[in-house]
């Protein structure tokens, strides 16, 4: 508990058993529910997610998307955390992050990775691909928003029974954003650190990067 509010924390994982191993090193007693989403994994990840006593839901549609949808089904807290599992979000900014988002009165707060520029740990292509996916978000729906592609999310439980999430995939980032704007939420952004990722890259950078755009456009038009 953090602030007086239960907080559930959302792992989505694919074959991330170093990162996970270091996400789960870190104090996390202050989380009161932590979900692991095995997304087909074919290494340990659920057995170590198991060991350190996390709560592991299975879910056979392979996607970020459809991970994040099986894992807010089991979430019982009163706000919601959500990071990759990588390690490449900082669990160290979690108590802080829930600190702003109370103050500020906020029901959605998304982590900036692009606030200080370039991360030191991201490559040239992904900081411009983020830019640019950034930059079209801001034009097609006229909403100020610097790093749509994040996967740090805070936010209020009660949201999920009000927004319309359709994406499977990594599109899935954005249109959580944009579906809490949509509804009228209040959002907000704040810079955190971006790590170094453990493990094997998932990301298809031109794939990923033309189906979110594309996404995009479908989202603004429905």
């Amino acid at each position: 508990m953090i602030s007086d509010k239960t907080i559930s924390l959302v792992i989505p994982c694919y074959n991330e058993e170093s990162g996970l191993k270091k996400i789960l090193a870190n104090d996390l007693s202050a989380i009161d529910q932590i979900v692991v989403v095995d997304n087909n994994c074919t290494d340990n990840t659920a057995a170590i997610a198991q060991a350190s006593g996390c709560q592991v839901v299975a879910e056979q549609k392979k996607g970020y998307g459809a991970a994040y949808k099986k894992g807010f089904a089991a979430v019982t807290g009163e706000l919601i955390v959500t990071m990759d599992g990588d390690n490449t979000y900082p669990v160290r900014e979690i108590e802080k992050l829930i600190g702003i988002m109370l103050a500020r009165k906020l029901d959605f707060l998304s982590a900036n990775r692009l606030g200080d520029g370039k991360p030191k740990h991201m490559t040239r292509t992904n900081y411009f691909g983020n830019l640019i996916l950034t930059l079209a978000t801001e034009i097609l729906f006229r909403k100020k928003i610097k790093d749509s592609q994040s996967g740090m999310w805070l936010f209020r439980r009660e949201l999920l029974d009000k927004i319309k999430l359709k994406s499977d995939g990594m599109a899935f980032s954005q249109e959580i954003k944009l579906e809490a704007i949509k509804r009228g939420f209040s959002f907000g952004e704040e810079t955190i650190p971006y790590d170094e990722r453990e493990g094997a890259v998932k990301l298809k950078k031109w794939k990923d990067g033309f189906l979110n755009l594309a996404f995009l456009l479908y989202k603004r038009i429905i």
